[in-house]
C-alpha cells in the first residue's frame, strides 16, 4: 500500500512543524533552518542512476561527474548501453561505476510499477540491481517517489547532523539512526530533509545532492 506522498512545500512544511512539535530538536533545527526544501526530483532512470552516481562521494564531486555526463548526452539507458567503458571513464565514473551505469541501462526496470508499489516493495525491487544498496533505494524512494516516512539511515550527513543536533558522543551508526528514526514516523522523510538542511547550516555545505 502507497502511504502518504510529499508533493509540495506546503507538505514538508506541516512534516517539520509536526517533528518540532513532539521534539524539541527539531523545534530547534527548524527554527536555524526555515523550513526545509522540498527536494523532489523527477521519476525515471536519470534520477536513479544520478544517485548511483552520487554514492561515496562529495557532492561536489557528484556534481561535476554529472554535469559531464549531461555534456556528453550519456544520462539515457539507451545512450548508456550503446556507449563505451571509456566514453562513461572519461566523465569520471570508476570502473565499478561504470558497470553499474551499463547495469541500470540494460535492467530494463519499469519506473511507473515502482509509483504503485509499497515503501518496502520498491526498496526490495531496487536493492536487487547491481550497484544499488538501501541507501541508494531509500534516496530514489525519498526523492522522486515522494514517500513521506522513507529514511536514508546509511546517509553520513545525516548521521552527522542526528550527532550534532542530539548531542550524542559518536556519529550514530546505520543500524542505532534507524531506531531513533522510528520515533519520527510518519514524517521520517521530512525528519531527513530537516536533518540535510540542519547540516548545511553546522557544516556550511550540503549533505547530498
Amino acid at each position: 500500500m502507497v502511504g502518504r506522498i510529499i508533493e509540495t512545500d506546503f507538505d514538508v512544511l506541516e512534516g517539520a512543524t509536526w517533528l518540532a512539535s513532539r521534539e524539541p530538536r527539531f523545534g530547534h533545527a527548524l527554527a536555524l533552518t526555515g523550513a526545509p526544501p522540498l527536494r523532489r526530483k523527477p521519476t525515471g532512470f536519470e534520477t536513479l542512476l544520478d544517485a548511483v552516481m552520487s554514492q561515496q562521494v562529495s557532492v561536489a564531486s557528484a556534481n561535476a561527474i554529472w554535469r559531464r555526463l549531461e555534456a556528453a548526452e550519456l544520462t539515457l539507458p539507451e545512450r548508456i548501453a550503446a556507449s563505451t567503458e571509456e566514453e562513461l571513464r572519461s566523465c569520471g565514473l570508476s570502473r565499478q561505476k561504470t558497470a553499474y551505469a551499463f547495469a541500470l541501462a540494460r535492467s530494463g526496470l519499469d519506473f511507473s510499477e515502482l509509483e504503485e508499489m509499497s515503501d518496502d516493495e520498491v526498496i526490495a525491487r531496487l536493492v536487487v540491481l547491481p550497484g544499488i544498496g538501501r541507501w541508494t533505494a531509500e534516496v530514489y524512494a525519498l526523492s522522486a517517489l515522494g514517500r513521506a516516512d522513507v529514511f536514508a539511515a546509511g546517509d553520513l550527513a545525516l548521521q552527522e547532523a542526528a550527532r550534532h543536533l542530539f548531542g550524542l558522543e559518536t556519529r550514530p551508526s546505520e543500524r542505532k539512526l534507524r531506531q531513533m528514526a522510528e520515533d519520527w514516523s510518519p514524517w521520517r522523510a521530512v525528519a531527513a530533509r530537516l536533518l540535510w538542511a540542519y547540516y548545511r547550516v553546522a557544516r556550511e555545505r550540503e549533505g547530498i545532492r
